[in-house]
């Protein structure tokens, strides 16, 4: 019999299923904070911010936009009526309300009220330059010039270079009949800013001192800043008619005088009227046919009749009788053979115009036209003549500002139309032509006879064509 070993065996478990549970692992139970973290959350949308109230304007300014609304409606009643509740509402301390009846008054015509409220928005506002300037603009209005004068100027020390400002006290010297104070305040005003109501001042002052010559230059000035405007054409127009007018009462009176058919020439010239300037410069030359710058002149205006031949017969003579100090003859011939495919011809007056002006220029004169040196400096590089151009202004040469006034040297270039194409021709097209300067208006009105003038009428102010 074997022997039996002495190791115990364990003992039979009493029951199996508690065997069974001490052999299976225990269930992890979840933890709450764990399971908040594994599992993502979905973030609540936004709330949007809840929208602030508007704020309420301040009681003084609440009814500025409906009583700017009915002004520019021109419903003035309505505007009025709103004013005044605005201005029971804030004590009358509403600038704006105040600022705008007053308009509305002047509007009306009652003037001396809008005075009042115009200096009732000065006080409550003193350093408004406006609320100034609508007072002065009342005293205008009223007839008291020297007191609104007085308030420009304390408008002038809040604001200053204001055009309006310097404008507005110019017209008060005008009717103070302090003209020479009048332009200097509207010459400022254009300065600073320029504007056709100025002009037209300054050429007012000018024709009250029977100075239509320099009325003339003034509304030219003005046609070039604003050439759309009807009243400054409209001006213009009846200053040359009166010119014109005058020139033909002095030809009745003096038939035999050659200064008085040179001028009428001119005037007609300037208007475009090329075949009567060419009766008046024919005329002319029959008094007096040793003048080199009628026939000039008279070439000028055969060459806009579209009749070369005799333009070019013209210059011809004009070259023969003209001195050695003759500038714009060659200047403006050489022009003219250009135009008319005669380059070599054009280059040999060229050559005797730029030897003349280099003869002056030597001699110490300065005050040589801008419009020659701009007319040259075109045609010579047409002419391939540019590179020893005496003309020039040497580099070390300060440009000097252009005058406010024309020089005595004309550049009377002829304005052919239908001309060569070329570049260079069209910018000389644009050039000046003939003088103005001799278009002599009497300052005695009474008489209308023009002033006699001894200088020779070469010597005078170009004018554009």
């Amino acid at each position: 019999m074997d022997a039996v070993s002495t190791k115990q065996l364990p003992s039979e478990p009493a029951n199996v299923d508690e065997t069974l549970a001490s052999l299976k692992e225990p269930i992890p139970q979840p933890i709450e904070a764990e399971s908040a973290a594994t599992v993502p959350s979905i973030p609540a949308p936004a709330k949007p911010p809840r929208a602030k109230k508007v704020p309420d304007l301040p009681i003084i300014e609440r009814r500025n936009w409906l009583i700017h609304l009915h002004y520019i409606q021109k419903d003035f009643d309505r505007c009025t009526a709103i004013i005044d509740e605005q201005l029971k509402e804030t004590g009358g301390m509403c600038e704006y309300a105040v600022y705008a009846k007053a308009l509305i008054y002047r509007q009306w015509g009652r003037i001396q009220e809008s005075l009042d409220l115009f200096q009732t928005c000065s006080i409550l506002n003193p350093n408004s330059c406006d609320n100034l300037k609508q007072v002065a603009r009342s005293l205008f209005l009223l007839g008291r010039h020297r007191a609104a004068i007085d308030v420009y100027n304390e408008a002038a020390e809040l604001k200053e270079h204001d055009w309006e400002i310097y404008h507005n006290q110019g017209v008060c010297y005008m009717y103070l009949e302090k003209r020479e104070q009048a332009k200097e305040l509207l010459q400022k005003a254009i300065q600073f800013q320029k504007h056709e109501l100025s002009y037209i001042m300054l050429g007012k002052c000018y024709m009250h001192e029977q100075d239509n010559r320099k009325a003339i230059e003034i509304f030219r000035q003005a046609v070039e800043f604003s050439p759309e405007s009807p009243d400054l054409l409209t001006t213009l127009g009846m200053l040359y008619i009166e010119a014109i007018a005058c020139l033909k009462r002095a030809n009745y009176l003096s038939p035999f005088d050659w200064k008085i058919l040179f001028n009428l020439g001119l005037s007609h010239l300037y208007m475009q009227q090329y075949a009567s300037a060419f009766q008046f410069f024919s005329a002319a030359i029959n008094f007096n046919s040793k003048n080199a710058d009628l026939y000039m002149l008279l070439a000028v205006a055969l060459t806009n009749l579209d009749d070369p031949e005799n333009a070019t017969q013209a210059y011809e003579e004009a070259v023969r009788l003209a001195d050695t100090n003759n500038i714009w003859i060659p200047l403006n011939y050489s022009v003219f053979l250009f135009k008319n495919g005669q380059k070599q011809a054009a280059a040999r007056q060229f050559k005797t115009f730029e030897h003349r002006l280099k003869e002056r220029m030597d001699k110490g004169e300065k005050n040589i036209d801008e419009t020659v040196k701009e007319v040259a400096q075109k045609l010579g590089p047409a002419l391939q003549l540019g590179e020893n151009l005496v003309w020039r202004r040497p580099e070390s040469e300060a440009p000097q500002p252009p005058s406010q006034t024309h020089s005595k040297e004309p550049v009377m270039v002829p304005t052919e139309r239908g001309g060569a194409g070329d570049a260079a021709a069209d910018a000389v097209d644009n050039a000046p032509a003939p003088p103005e300067e001799d278009i002599m208006i009497t300052n005695d009105s009474a008489t209308s006879k023009p002033a006699s003038k001894e200088a020779k009428p070469a010597e005078a102010q170009p004018v554009a064509i």
